[in-house]
């Protein structure tokens, strides 16, 4: 019998503050780190304009760094505001705000303490998910794949499907759902397929000083270059075989490309790139996907989701046509996962992030006892 395999569900709570900067989400999962066994309450935690710009001043840094510390602190102080309202999660999986990421280089680094957020809370704290990954030569990234694969089984799909997250980045993530546990071969692909969101809203920021581009309202007053979409496809990113993984300012000539562009132009061909990258994206899979379920704020884009859905042979659909959360998806992927790692289950594996050999990551920082956690009849 594997670990964890006869311990019952549990009440987690995840929570994600993604590269889009926008908040905090959290999300109470009941899960055994199997399966999915119910959805509870979630929430939403924005930052304010000047917790915005600390992170951004410290995107690209390291720990010590100038504004590092600056910026954990609003993470730490934003998460411990928004986790307290949910006294009813058992454990919770923090994963904190992704400052720079270098796997094969320096590694990746996620702002904000674990300890000092389990110290407020009162609660034990999974947290760290990524480094195990990266330090036996894994992306440490991405992560929500095993999710997805639950997901998948929850829905009862039978055939392979494609979820597709479109945050600062987008993430592809091919499932067979046949295929009994996530870790096994041929149960997951995943990997960043490009640029998402991120483009978007660094160019709203800077010409109107709004966080992003309201239902796409000025994008679907542009038109795509589609010459210039198809120099930015040479990118020798969008080249590699997956696993691969991106940080948020991985495609630095994007910005200086879309200068010389009006406003809903630039913003219509920086989604219209976006699309292309998963379009691009869909030929590493290894079996077309019977369908694309869109999660992520992206998918409130409909000039974004419609590029993407012409330039797809299957149906593109938002997440909630399938009974799930397009909103709250990774953050309930961080609850799953801190079950997981409670009960010393894999959280990647090859084909999700190129590690070796599936790997069980995350640190725990506990005020309590959370032996009971592990073993529930």
């Amino acid at each position: 019998m594997r670990q964890g395999e006869a311990a019952g569900p549990v009440w987690a709570l995840g929570a994600m503050s993604g590269t889009s900067l926008d908040g905090v989400d959290a999300a109470m999962l009941q899960t055994d780190g199997h399966r999915i066994h119910g959805f509870g309450l979630d929430g939403y935690r924005p930052y304010s304009d000047s917790e915005r710009a600390t992170l951004r001043a410290a995107l690209g840094c390291w720990p010590g760094e100038a504004g590092v510390a600056a910026a954990a602190a609003v993470v730490e102080a934003a998460h411990a505001e928004l986790l307290a309202r949910f006294p009813q999660a058992e454990v919770v999986g923090f994963h904190g705000q992704t400052l720079a990421h270098e796997p094969g280089a320096r590694g990746t680094h996620q702002a904000g303490c674990g300890q000092r957020l389990a110290e407020a809370l009162g609660k034990p704290v999974v947290w760290d998910f990524r480094t195990a990954d990266v330090a036996l030569g894994g992306q440490g990234a991405p992560l929500a794949p095993f999710y997805h694969h639950a997901c998948a089984q929850w829905m009862g799909a039978t055939a392979p499907l494609a979820f597709l997250n479109l945050g600062g980045v987008a993430n592809l993530t091919w499932v067979n759902p046949a295929v009994a546990a996530p870790e096994l071969p041929g149960a997951l692909l995943a990997f960043d397929a490009g640029p998402a969101n991120a483009p978007m809203d660094d160019l709203m920021l800077s010409r109107h000083g709004r966080t992003h581009d309201e239902g796409g309202a000025l994008a679907g007053t542009g038109k795509p270059d589609e010459a210039l979409i198809a120099r930015l496809l040479a990118h020798p990113y969008l080249h590699r075989m997956p696993p691969k993984s991106l940080d948020r300012m991985d495609f630095p000539e994007l910005p200086t490309a879309l200068a010389g562009l009006d406003d809903a132009d630039a913003l219509a061909t920086a989604a219209g790139f976006a699309a292309a990258c998963v379009a691009a994206g869909m030929a590493h899979l290894p079996a077309p996907p019977s369908r694309v379920l869109v999660t992520g704020g992206g998918r409130l884009n409909p000039v974004l989701v419609r590029m993407i859905a012409e330039r797809l042979p299957c149906p593109v659909d938002p997440v909630e046509v399938a009974g799930l959360n397009g909103d709250m998806l990774e953050a309930q992927a961080f609850a799953h996962l801190a079950v997981r790692v409670l009960r010393g289950l894999p959280t990647s594996c090859p084909g999700t992030t190129g590690v070796a050999a599936a790997v069980g990551g995350g640190q725990l920082s506990d005020p309590t006892d959370f032996r009971p956690l592990l073993g529930r009849a």
